[in-house]
């Protein structure tokens, strides 16, 4: 896909499964009592945008246009649905059509992988060095514009992971900016969310340490209230959409304009 005529700017989307999208995902009963899991394969209309205008990298570190599920062949061995992703670049883009001047095209970077822990994103390990890869692959097309970051469920199930989780999110970012050779690479992370959750205590532990977190250009979005799946930990198609205009309006304002 030719895309070498017009500006590009790139956004890099990691974390866990409501990075990846579970939006839309239903359970389905078969009449043998088994159960599985499919997504409804409706996009919502807010994802829609023109030819060319939102990209994504493949998993083969190839630009195609971008479509849900964005996550489907990083995310792998998991059923994934909408995410934030495209909301997202469909509103940023909104916004620049706004300012009557050029607008970019906006390539997006799916790294988000389900039921991971923040330890497995190590520097070093397999899902930082990935994302580092793609995240250098893309910038060789277009400006690294910001992290989308959202990530921490996996960190709410035992307290040693809930109480090293504040420095280990501060480590990641640090080694990112570092690798990446962004010093201050823009990151909006995703303040998580459950619903009768088995340890509410760690739930909040993991929370007030995403909200705590002191580091320069790090803004926070916050899912609590979002409608979830019958899960009760995975946003439903709603929460997505929510959620993508909410990491937009945090990067229009705290990100462009500034």
């Amino acid at each position: 896909m030719d895309i070498s005529r017009r500006a590009f700017d790139v956004i890099l989307m990691s974390g866990q499964s409501n990075m990846s999208g579970r939006g839309g995902i239903q359970v389905k009963h078969l009449e043998d009592g088994s159960v599985y899991k499919a997504w409804d394969r409706i996009v919502p209309s807010e994802c829609e945008a023109e030819k060319g205008t939102i990209l994504r990298l493949a998993a083969a570190l190839e630009w195609e246009e971008a479509q849900e599920p964005l996550h489907e062949d990083i995310d792998t061995g998991k059923i994934c649905g909408v995410g934030p992703g495209l909301v997202f670049a469909t509103t940023v883009l909104q916004y620049y059509k706004t300012l009557g001047e050029s607008v970019p095209a906006i390539g997006l970077v799916p790294c988000a992988v389900g039921g991971t822990q923040i330890k497995e994103w190590e520097k070093g390990g397999h899902l930082y060095d990935q994302m580092i890869q793609r995240a250098t692959v893309a910038s060789k097309r277009g400006t690294l514009r910001a992290l989308l970051w959202y990530q921490g469920e996996s960190d709410t199930l035992a307290a040693e992971n809930a109480v090293e989780f504040q420095q280990r999110l501060k480590t990641l970012i640090t080694n990112v900016r570092s690798d990446l050779h962004i010093e201050n690479l823009p990151v909006i992370q995703v303040g998580i969310t459950a619903v009768n959750h088995p340890f509410p205590e760690l739930l909040e532990k993991v929370r007030q340490a995403q909200l705590a977190l002191e580091l320069p250009g790090v803004f926070y979005v916050d899912a609590s209230g979002l409608p979830l799946l019958e899960d009760n930990i995975h946003l439903n198609l709603e929460a997505q959409i929510k959620l993508g205009k909410m990491l937009a309006d945090v990067y229009i304002k705290c990100i462009l304009v500034e």
